[in-house]
């Protein structure tokens, strides 16, 4: 049902006839239901109230399933019958929504993005579609953590990422500069850098490379603020330079950081649902 005349009549009339094969294979009941707004109402609430009030799926199986879509508020949900909730899993239909349905919808493609969501959501009834397994970070030993921050989905465009990357890198070899030459505050700034090094290029390029630039960070900063520490040149090379000589000329130890101041009329075949499913926005 689309009440806001936005799916093709073709794309209609296909996914009808899919789902139509689909309840006489097996008696579950899929239905789409597109609306303009949910008129303030709560996504979950509202999804739920329509799915009992049309009694979705086959009485005494509960295998009814609703896929709402607000278009208005850019969200949606597909609600389970309690028959489906063993195969049809709360973190199974929120992967369907995440990476089969938003990336169309995000494009404008609704007619594919509802496509895809059937096609999901019968397979996974079916048995045929599971959760890719996440990749194994292991190997990047006590930076394994990294694998959990590392995005998922579609890689951001290169355009932006050699933006953000030479942002990122701008900013923080700043804070980066100051941290290899200030004397003394320059430990702290080097040890508060450690997750900024590790999240941001994580974030951007992935964890293999977030491990490697953390690396090259945390050992090469460390290497050299060591060597100005222990010896005769670097501890020379460190009187003399610009942070101490502003702390001499200000008559204390103090660095130079530290010197300054601070529904429809469906009628189905009588299931009941709880609740189970999931719901997201794009």
């Amino acid at each position: 049902m689309d009440e806001t005349w936005t799916l093709h009549s073709e794309s209609i009339s296909a996914i009808e006839k899919q789902l139509s094969d689909h309840e006489k294979k097996t008696s579950n009941q899929i239905v789409i239901f597109v609306t303009p707004s949910l008129e303030g109402e709560n996504l979950e609430e509202y999804s739920l109230k329509v799915a009992e009030t049309w009694k979705l799926g086959q009485k005494g199986k509960d295998n009814g399933v609703l896929l709402i879509v607000a278009l208005e508020d850019r969200k949606l949900r597909i609600e389970v019958g309690y028959g489906l909730e063993g195969v049809l899993t709360d973190i199974l239909c929120h992967h369907i929504i995440e990476n089969e349905i938003k990336p169309a919808f995000k494009k404008g493609e609704y007619d594919l993005g509802i496509q895809n969501g059937v096609n999901a959501i019968m397979k996974t009834i079916e048995g045929e579609y599971t959760i890719p397994e996440k990749e194994d970070f292991s190997h990047l030993g006590s930076l394994s953590f990294l694998g959990e921050i590392a995005p998922e989905g579609p890689e951001m465009p290169i355009g932006l990422k050699i933006f953000v990357s030479i942002f990122v890198l701008t900013v923080l070899g700043v804070f980066t500069y100051f941290a290899a030459n200030a004397p003394y505050v320059g430990w702290f700034i080097y040890f508060f850098l450690f997750p900024f090094w590790s999240i941001f290029p994580t974030a951007i390029h992935g964890a293999n490379i977030g491990a490697i630039v953390f690396l090259t960070y945390a050992i090469g900063v460390g290497l050299y603020k060591l060597y100005h520490l222990l010896t005769p040149n670097g501890r020379k090379r460190m009187r003399n330079n610009s942070f101490a000589s502003e702390s001499r000329g200000g008559g204390g130890r103090s660095s130079g950081w530290s010197s300054g101041g601070s529904s429809g009329g469906f009628s189905g075949g009588g299931g009941s649902f709880g609740g189970g499913g999931s719901s997201g926005s794009w």
